[in-house]
C-alpha cells in the first residue's frame, strides 16, 4: 500500500487539494501498478511560522517582503 505525504504552506483551496490528491493518486497507480484503492495521500499544511528557509521562518521571508526589504 503506497503511501504519499506531501507538506505544503496553507492557503490552497479545496479545488486545488482534491485535484492534487486525484493526479499524485493517478501517478503512483500508474507507475507502481496498484489499484487506487491501496493509494494513501496525505497533505499536511505546516504553519509559516513553523517553515524555515535558511534559517528564516518564512513567515519572517513574507513579512519582510511586505516591507519590501
Amino acid at each position: 500500500m503506497p503511501l504519499v505525504q506531501i507538506s505544503m504552506l496553507p492557503g490552497r483551496s479545496p479545488e486545488q487539494k482534491r485535484a492534487l490528491l486525484a493526479e499524485v493518486t493517478e501517478a503512483v497507480v500508474r507507475t507502481c501498478k496498484v489499484q487506487p484503492e491501496q493509494v494513501r495521500v496525505l497533505i499536511s499544511e505546516i504553519a509559516a511560522e513553523h517553515w524555515g528557509v535558511a534559517g528564516v521562518s518564512r513567515a519572517e521571508i513574507d513579512a519582510k517582503k511586505k516591507e519590501g526589504r
